[in-house]
């Protein structure tokens, strides 16, 4: 398939650029031609976003219906909302419900679009900082138990959020060594204990600010320790409830391609333990406890730019390129490049989204 763009913009992954012509064959792009004269474009193409952390759409939470039907309504809900790649995400729970959890994830792997394995938030997290978790559920790992884990998830399980404070180094060096995304998080580590967490080969940190140690001027916390490291990376969640849009702008300002955006969305449950209420733009537990969001990818990149002062090149690669480099798929997703896969959207003017394209085809609402 080859067509003429002359009314797009796109970006390519370092800048937005007039599109001439772009190519697709078997789904990838083949080539990408960019125009010489700059005109006003009414559309922009940009890569689909990546979300590494989310718990439900489309009316169901995984975890209260861990099943491959489940997780096929979330994944057509959030393609349709331009998430071309995500990782389902499951909270604190019993080792009945992460089984579960894992052995539908792997059936619905040979069918899977746009889901790309699976984050395991908990139950290795400390319970001082438990935010939204079940305290009951959450404990200290051992090696075996981390072993059969990741022997049972068979590849399916691509990051893991622990509070490595509490975790023995050799659990985690195990996740480590058996290429999983391991990130600080639920933790109530110090300073000096985040650094070494980080120095150990820690990734990255979930959820930015929230259900960890607190910036302090005497006690500076996890924030200070990835704010002043050279490699961690953080997520955040840009829905002004989470995190107040202000922190998120000297946020980037400080960490830039090292931050990027998360959901963390979920969906209103009745059932099991994680019983999400919306209350106005956001989910609580039934204790009033803040939950997870009700953002989209779309929403949380418009934030970004209008909220937080954060340039329109900068929240896309938020969005796509930079969670696509965590996981390892940044040669293949998170670019309009030759080669990479053809995973893109259309917005317009106001970054409304238009069109979503899956592998080369294109998705109707």
């Amino acid at each position: 398939m080859t067509q003429t763009f002359d009314i797009y913009n796109y970006f390519d992954g370092d800048a937005i650029k007039p599109l001439e012509k772009l190519e697709i064959v078997d789904g990838k792009f083949k080539a990408v031609t960019t125009a010489e004269i700059v005109s006003d474009r009414e559309s922009l193409i940009i890569p689909g976003f990546i979300d590494l952390q989310i718990y439900g759409a489309g009316g169901r939470l995984f975890s209260a219906e861990p099943t491959v039907e489940s997780l096929t309504i979330i994944e057509d809900n959030l393609l349709k909302k331009g998430t071309t790649g995500f990782l389902a995400c499951i909270a604190t729970n019993t080792p009945e419900v992460f089984n579960a959890c894992i052995a539908s994830a792997k059936d619905h792997r040979k069918i899977a679009k746009n889901c790309l394995g699976l984050h395991l938030e908990g139950p290795f997290l400390n319970a001082k900082r438990r935010g939204a978790h079940i305290s009951e559920f959450i404990r200290k790992a051992t090696l075996d138990e981390v072993k059969a884990l990741i022997d049972f998830g068979d590849g399916i399980i691509k990051m893991m959020t622990i509070a490595p404070e509490i975790q023995d180094e050799e659990v985690i060096q195990y996740l480590l060594d058996n290429d999983v995304v391991v990130s600080l998080g639920h933790s109530d580590a110090n300073f000096k204990q985040a650094k070494a967490a980080y120095d150990l080969g820690i990734q990255t940190t979930t959820h930015l600010f929230n259900a960890m140690s607190p910036i302090h001027h005497r006690e500076p916390g996890i924030p200070a320790a990835v704010f002043n490291h050279n490699k961690a990376m953080a997520s955040i969640i840009a829905d002004g409830n989470h995190v107040d849009f202000e922190v998120i702008k000297f946020s980037q300002k400080l960490l830039k391609e090292r931050m990027f955006l998360i959901t963390d969305a979920v969906t209103e449950c009745s059932s099991g333990p994680y019983q999400h209420r919306l209350l106005g733009d956001k989910f609580v537990m039934p204790d009033g406890i803040l939950s997870g969001s009700s953002l989209t990818m779309l929403q949380a990149v418009k934030n970004c730019v209008n909220h937080c002062d954060i340039d329109l090149v900068d929240a896309i690669k938020m969005s796509s390129l930079y969670p696509a480099r965590l996981i390892g798929e940044n040669k293949f997703k998170g670019k309009i490049q030759s080669g990479y896969q053809a995973d893109f959207l259309v917005l317009d003017k106001e970054l409304n989204l238009k069109e979503i394209t899956l592998k080369g085809e294109l998705i109707h609402n």
